[in-house]
């Protein structure tokens, strides 16, 4: 399905994944609303966008307050008149050992990787149900599916968006014609591993063997793979590994 012209809000879309996603989206011919907290990353985005003949709207918004996505949702209506789908990319990962106690780094994920999400859905689903259509795009994880060494919370995160987005896809596909995609990437290359302050994951991760990780590209090309088939068509998840990870 031709996504020309199709309305699509990008959350967490200053760098990696929602970046790349919304390069390409706009090469394809969509109108994307980036939104995000870093409006210098975001008006930088939009200047490259428009380079290339696309068009983008920036949002300023934070994904944890329920105003703020009502808002992003809101702008997007006043200046385009419709919104087709929503990635809900945003998403932290300071990775620790639980023994640690990183209660502050566990509130945030909480926080941005499943109420975010939650947010998102809550701002454009009156929308969505009225048109009896649209796409809910969810980035989770691998993670989601097997632990890794300080990820007990993060991977906890992921598997409530895996779950969430089964639960959305059974309520709304067939009522509704919305269509539900739990994205769910192994190692990709971006900066959330800069986030981690555990100097015991930090040991851990010096030590583990180097291998050939995703680009946010390759996460891009599946987001718009799923976003392009046809309406009777509802990618459910989309499993990737960089082909040297186990």
């Amino acid at each position: 399905m031709d996504i020309q012209d199709k309305v699509i809000i990008i959350t967490g879309a200053s760098s990696g994944i929602g970046e790349a996603t919304a390069l390409k989206l706009s090469k394809e011919g969509a109108k994307v609303v980036l939104s995000a907290r870093r409006k210098d990353k975001l008006n930088a985005l939009k200047k490259t966008i428009e380079k290339m003949n696309g068009e983008a709207l920036v949002v300023i918004a934070d994904v944890t307050k329920k105003s703020d996505m009502a808002k992003l949702v809101a702008k997007t209506l006043e200046e385009y008149g419709n919104v087709h789908a929503i990635i809900n990319n945003a998403g932290l990962m300071p990775l620790s050992f639980v023994k640690n106690l990183k209660t502050d780094e566990w509130e945030k994920m909480v926080d941005v990787n499943i109420k975010g999400v939650l947010n998102g859905v809550a701002a454009i689903l009156p929308t969505l149900i009225k048109n009896k259509q649209g796409h809910i795009i969810n980035i989770s994880s691998t993670a989601a599916y097997k632990y890794f060494p300080g990820g007990a919370v993060y991977c906890a995160t992921k598997a409530a968006v895996k779950m969430l987005s089964d639960g959305l896809r059974q309520e709304l596909a067939p009522a509704y014609g919305i269509r539900v995609s739990s994205i769910e990437p192994g190692a990709v290359a971006t900066h959330l591993m800069d986030t981690i302050t555990d100097k015991d994951v930090i040991d851990k991760i010096s030590t583990m063997q180097k291998m050939t990780t995703l680009e946010p590209e390759d996460i891009a090309e599946a987001i718009y793979y799923a976003l392009s088939q046809p309406n009777r068509v509802d990618i459910n998840n989309v499993y990737i590994m960089p082909t040297e990870q186990q």
